[in-house]
């Protein structure tokens, strides 16, 4: 009688385990069988400004472009499109996309979080397909696109998301302007901006600042003592170069050097051993050095500014970084720019992505042990500082960048797409560092 009690109740377990299982089934194919939303009803994303190839095989030959996701021809292939819904709930997707030529045909896979749906796909003209509904949290969602079958060469072009749905009703965000497209796939650019805490006139700028690791990603410029004339920090070039940079930008307003006047040029008056100068372009002009230094993540740099007038109407910056292993103080330039008669001023910091395809890749930086040195040569500490965020974030193309505290140091952190907000001009404040740098300026480089 036992045994039978037994088997009894494993069949009554199996058979609700298989109901469940055959519910869950049922609900699912619900989901997918609910009505399509008309094209009208929906939000456009464009790949354009808001996609990025997230995960690509040696050799291949995929890019977003300004008409979408093209060259589709790798399986191992990952595309990833980014949006910013206000609410959570039930989200309905489809998809723009054209195969060709006009006989081929593809299967590709729709995935957000764990939930894949494949879709079929043919035709050479741009039409949409139906994908399905997705339940999704509020903030940044994730569609990844991956091609599992195709006819010919390549899978799609595909220019399109559209999506709709309850999510959607409440403070959608995406990059919907075509001057922004750039921008938006490099992120927004995020600043703390110093309280001095002086009037009298300021000499020196003095930071550290360490990348935490994993942090360091390709395109990162980590800015530590930024001033109202130019910026000085460490940056991540490419896989194998690494460098501290130090410029100065012309009085003159342009995006082209060949365009500044020779009067208005920044002009050099030295630099240090292995260190490259040139001009640069394109945000602002001026002068440009740098030096190729393999710095790492997870330890701190020094960093020290100078801002003197020479009393014949320009003014000379120089900028030095501490590396232990090249003996202490070592100098990048020294840059005179004409047309300007002042000490330092406009105290700063920021963290920007310079390479649009590593746009959805997140880093983070912390600045300590912030001060400044008067002209009467007073040490005086920084505690306090405003967030501030750049045009791409003000004018709501992507908002994740953010600042604020971290162990008593200040942070910067973009990239990435997470859902985190910190209110821009939010002001934070610290405990003021204590012991001042000890610093021979006698014997700088």
């Amino acid at each position: 009688m036992q045994i039978i009690r037994t088997i009894r109740i494993i069949t009554l377990l199996s058979l609700c385990v298989g109901s469940l299982s055959f519910c869950s089934k049922l609900k699912d194919d619900a989901i997918d069988n609910e009505a399509e939303l008309a094209d009208s009803t929906l939000f456009e994303i464009p790949l354009a400004g808001n996609a990025f190839i997230t995960n690509k095989p040696e050799r291949a030959d995929e890019a977003i472009t300004e008409n979408g996701l093209a060259n589709w021809t790798a399986v191992e292939t990952v595309s990833s499109v980014y949006f910013r819904v206000g609410q959570a709930g039930r989200l309905y997707l489809k998809l723009r996309a054209k195969v060709a030529p006009a006989d081929n045909s593809s299967t590709i896979r729709v995935s957000i979080n764990d939930i894949s749906k494949e879709v079929a796909l043919s035709g050479d003209d741009y039409q949409t397909y139906h994908v399905g509904y997705f339940d999704v949290d509020s903030g940044y969602v994730k569609v990844d696109l991956q091609g599992l079958t195709k006819t010919g060469d390549y899978f799609a072009d595909l220019s399109h998301i559209l999506v709709g749905g309850k999510p959607t009703t409440d403070n959608i965000l995406y990059a919907n302007d075509p001057d922004y497209y750039y921008w938006a796939r490099r992120g927004p650019s995020c600043h703390m901006a110093y309280t001095v805490p002086t009037t009298d006139p300021v000499e020196y700028y003095y930071g550290e600042l360490i990348v935490p690791i994993g942090e360091d990603a390709i395109g990162s410029y980590f800015m530590s003592n930024g001033f109202s004339e130019g910026y000085f920090g460490i940056q991540v070039n490419s896989a194998t170069e690494r460098r501290v940079l130090f410029s100065v930008w012309s009085p003159h307003n342009t995006d082209n050097p060949e365009e500044i006047p020779s009067h208005l040029r920044i002009n050099l008056n030295k630099k240090g051993d292995d260190v490259y100068t040139g001009e640069f372009g394109n945000e602002g002009s001026g002068g440009q050095s740098y030096l190729k230094y393999n710095w790492k993540a997870g330890e701190p740099y020094k960093f020290l500014l100078k801002g003197r007038p020479d009393n014949i109407g320009s003014t000379d910056f120089t900028a030095w970084i501490y590396l232990e292993d090249r003996g202490g103080w070592n100098l990048i330039a020294s840059w005179k720019r004409p047309e300007i008669s002042k000490h330092l001023t406009g105290f700063h910091s920021f963290l920007e992505n310079f390479n649009p395809d590593n746009g959805h890749l997140g880093r983070r930086v912390l600045f300590s042990n912030r001060w400044v040195r008067t002209v009467a040569g007073n040490w005086l500490p920084i505690q306090e500082a405003k967030f501030t965020v750049d045009a791409t974030y003000n004018a709501q193309q992507r908002i994740d960048a953010v600042g604020g505290i971290e162990n008593e140091q200040f942070c910067l952190q973009n990239g990435g797409f997470f859902s985190e907000v910190i209110a821009p001009n939010s002001v934070f404040s610290i405990n003021p560092p204590i012991e001042a740098p000890v610093i021979d300026f006698d014997t700088l480089p």
